[in-house]
Protein backbone atom coordinates (compact mmCIF):
# COMPACT_ATOMS: atom_id res chain seq x y z
CA UNK A 1 0.00 0.00 0.00
CA UNK A 2 1.09 3.20 -0.74
CA UNK A 3 0.89 5.90 1.95
CA UNK A 4 2.36 9.73 1.43
CA UNK A 5 2.06 10.24 -2.52
CA UNK A 6 3.19 14.05 -2.06
CA UNK A 7 3.20 17.13 -0.50
CA UNK A 8 -0.32 18.64 0.08
CA UNK A 9 0.15 21.89 1.69
CA UNK A 10 2.20 23.81 3.80
CA UNK A 11 0.30 25.72 6.74
CA UNK A 12 2.15 27.91 9.34
CA UNK A 13 0.98 31.13 11.66
CA UNK A 14 1.86 34.40 11.21
CA UNK A 15 0.48 37.75 13.20
CA UNK A 16 -1.26 39.20 9.85
CA UNK A 17 -2.63 36.66 7.04
CA UNK A 18 -3.79 39.11 4.47
CA UNK A 19 -0.24 41.17 4.40
CA UNK A 20 1.65 37.88 4.40
CA UNK A 21 -0.74 36.83 1.28
CA UNK A 22 0.21 40.44 -0.08
CA UNK A 23 3.79 40.07 -0.08
CA UNK A 24 4.13 36.91 -1.12
CA UNK A 25 1.86 37.60 -4.16
CA UNK A 26 3.94 40.95 -4.84
CA UNK A 27 7.14 40.01 -4.25
CA UNK A 28 7.21 36.80 -5.18
CA UNK A 29 4.37 36.04 -7.30
CA UNK A 30 2.01 34.22 -5.96
CA UNK A 31 -1.61 34.04 -6.60
CA UNK A 32 -2.71 34.56 -3.55
CA UNK A 33 -7.05 34.18 -2.83
CA UNK A 34 -8.54 33.36 0.43
CA UNK A 35 -6.87 30.35 1.56
CA UNK A 36 -3.79 31.07 0.88
CA UNK A 37 -1.92 29.91 -3.09
CA UNK A 38 -2.44 27.00 -4.59
CA UNK A 39 0.15 25.58 -6.68
CA UNK A 40 -0.44 22.85 -9.78
CA UNK A 41 1.39 20.40 -10.84
CA UNK A 42 1.64 16.68 -12.85
CA UNK A 43 1.87 13.45 -11.07
CA UNK A 44 4.54 10.65 -12.77
CA UNK A 45 1.65 9.38 -14.67
CA UNK A 46 0.30 13.29 -15.71
CA UNK A 47 -3.02 13.41 -13.23
CA UNK A 48 -3.42 17.05 -12.56
CA UNK A 49 -2.49 17.69 -8.59
CA UNK A 50 -1.82 20.44 -6.33
CA UNK A 51 -0.46 21.43 -3.36
CA UNK A 52 -1.89 24.39 -1.22
CA UNK A 53 0.51 27.09 0.70
CA UNK A 54 -1.39 29.11 3.32
CA UNK A 55 -1.06 31.76 6.06
CA UNK A 56 -3.06 30.85 9.56
CA UNK A 57 -3.90 33.26 12.08
CA UNK A 58 -1.53 33.17 15.06
CA UNK A 59 -4.31 31.94 17.17
CA UNK A 60 -5.74 29.54 15.05
CA UNK A 61 -6.96 25.98 16.83
CA UNK A 62 -6.69 24.18 13.59
CA UNK A 63 -2.99 22.55 14.92
CA UNK A 64 -4.17 21.74 17.95
CA UNK A 65 -3.69 19.52 20.23
CA UNK A 66 0.08 20.87 18.59
CA UNK A 67 1.70 23.83 20.16
CA UNK A 68 3.65 24.37 16.63
CA UNK A 69 3.30 27.59 14.52
CA UNK A 70 3.01 25.07 11.30
CA UNK A 71 1.39 22.36 10.43
CA UNK A 72 2.28 20.17 7.15
CA UNK A 73 -0.57 18.29 4.92
CA UNK A 74 0.67 14.91 2.98
CA UNK A 75 -1.17 13.56 0.18
CA UNK A 76 -2.06 10.04 0.43
CA UNK A 77 -4.41 7.54 -2.06
CA UNK A 78 -6.73 5.32 1.00
CA UNK A 79 -7.32 7.45 3.99
CA UNK A 80 -8.99 5.18 5.69
CA UNK A 81 -6.76 2.12 5.04
CA UNK A 82 -3.84 4.15 5.93
CA UNK A 83 -5.30 5.60 9.18
CA UNK A 84 -5.81 1.90 10.48
CA UNK A 85 -2.21 0.60 9.35
CA UNK A 86 -1.19 3.88 11.37
CA UNK A 87 -3.13 2.86 14.25
CA UNK A 88 -1.99 -0.83 14.60
CA UNK A 89 1.38 0.73 14.46
CA UNK A 90 0.77 2.63 17.70
CA UNK A 91 0.30 6.25 16.07
CA UNK A 92 -1.72 8.79 17.75
CA UNK A 93 -4.81 9.47 15.69
CA UNK A 94 -6.56 13.18 16.14
CA UNK A 95 -10.34 13.46 15.32
CA UNK A 96 -12.39 11.52 13.15
CA UNK A 97 -11.75 11.69 9.04
CA UNK A 98 -13.78 14.33 7.44
CA UNK A 99 -15.00 14.52 4.05
CA UNK A 100 -15.75 17.10 1.32
CA UNK A 101 -16.15 17.53 -2.56
CA UNK A 102 -12.27 17.68 -2.60
CA UNK A 103 -10.91 15.06 -0.51
CA UNK A 104 -11.05 13.50 2.48
CA UNK A 105 -9.11 14.62 5.75
CA UNK A 106 -7.68 12.89 8.66
CA UNK A 107 -5.12 14.04 11.19
CA UNK A 108 -2.04 12.20 13.05
CA UNK A 109 0.61 13.29 15.53
CA UNK A 110 4.25 12.23 14.83
CA UNK A 111 7.04 11.35 16.87
CA UNK A 112 7.69 15.06 18.02
CA UNK A 113 3.77 16.62 19.09
CA UNK A 114 3.35 17.84 15.68
CA UNK A 115 -0.21 17.47 14.07
CA UNK A 116 0.31 16.06 10.45
CA UNK A 117 -2.77 16.21 8.50
CA UNK A 118 -3.75 13.23 5.87
CA UNK A 119 -5.18 14.25 2.75
CA UNK A 120 -6.78 11.82 0.17
CA UNK A 121 -7.44 14.73 -2.61
CA UNK A 122 -10.31 14.79 -5.47
CA UNK A 123 -7.89 17.53 -7.28
CA UNK A 124 -10.57 17.35 -9.91
CA UNK A 125 -12.96 19.37 -8.18
CA UNK A 126 -10.45 22.28 -8.40
CA UNK A 127 -10.48 22.14 -12.08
Amino acid sequence: MKRVTGIGGLFFKTKDPKATKNWYKKHLGFNTDDYGSTFWWKDKEGKDCSTQWSPFSEDTKYYEPSKKDFMFNYRVENLHELLKVLKEEGVTIVGEVEEYEYGKFGWILDNDGNKIELWEPNDSAFL
